[in-house]
């Protein structure tokens, strides 16, 4: 092992990374959980044509909130655990960063309601929010993936490009598509946003437990 990375090895703390992992994969399950469990409360709600937006307004709506803001907890301890164990240039930083600021548009999202109570008087800032996720997901792909090939985990680096492929082709579908099929769109994105956010924290929890085992 090179000496620089043999130091930035020996630097990391295995409980840190096993734990921030663990919060990033608990927050993408809470995501999954509120999408599922919120609308058993909400009448006449289709999942295929009614969105996310809608779960979070209402009488209901602490139950999608929790979860965005579950979710959010989950991007901001994948941030920094990628953080902690470095694995990249200046690439890796900039998903770094582009998660920590993914973290704060999904608490944005879950404050502001719009859309899902109907209210748009004002500024409605959701759509350009909906922009910064699709373009942040993507760039997060596309600047870690380089930094997970050059280390201990390829088979990852792999996965993330899959997944920003997938991302890059079915945002804009998802942003053309029509009402009446936007809300199964928008959960298939959720589910590959939550798999980005899996593999990144699978490796940082790997990552901890070999260190761990090696004493």
């Amino acid at each position: 092992m090179p000496p620089a990375k043999e130091a930035q090895v020996h630097g990391e703390r295995p409980w840190l990374l096993i734990v921030f992992g663990l919060i990033g994969l608990a927050g993408c399950a809470a995501l999954i959980a509120g999408t599922i469990i919120a609308p058993l409360f909400v009448p006449d709600y289709n999942w295929i044509s009614d969105t996310i937006s809608d779960l979070a307004a209402g009488r209901w709506e602490i139950i999608m909130d929790v979860a965005l803001y579950g979710f959010a907890a989950g991007l901001m301890a994948t941030a920094l655990a990628a953080s902690h164990a470095h694995l990249g240039k200046s690439g890796w930083t900039v998903g770094i960063l582009s998660l920590a600021v993914l973290a704060a548009l999904v608490i944005i999202i879950g404050a502001r309601n719009e859309y899902g109570d109907k209210d748009n008087e004002g500024v409605v800032i959701h759509i350009y929010l909906v922009y910064g996720l699709g373009a942040l997901f993507l760039l997060t792909c596309v600047v870690m993936q380089a930094g997970l090939r050059a280390s201990e985990h390829p088979h990852a680096s792999w996965w993330l490009i899959g997944l920003g492929a997938l991302w890059a082709v079915l945002s804009p579908v998802f942003l053309m598509s029509p009402t009446g099929i936007d809300g199964l769109m928008e959960r298939i994105l959720g589910l590959i946003a939550c798999a980005i956010v899996a593999v990144l924290c699978i490796v940082f929890v790997r990552r901890g437990t070999s260190r761990t085992s090696r004493g």
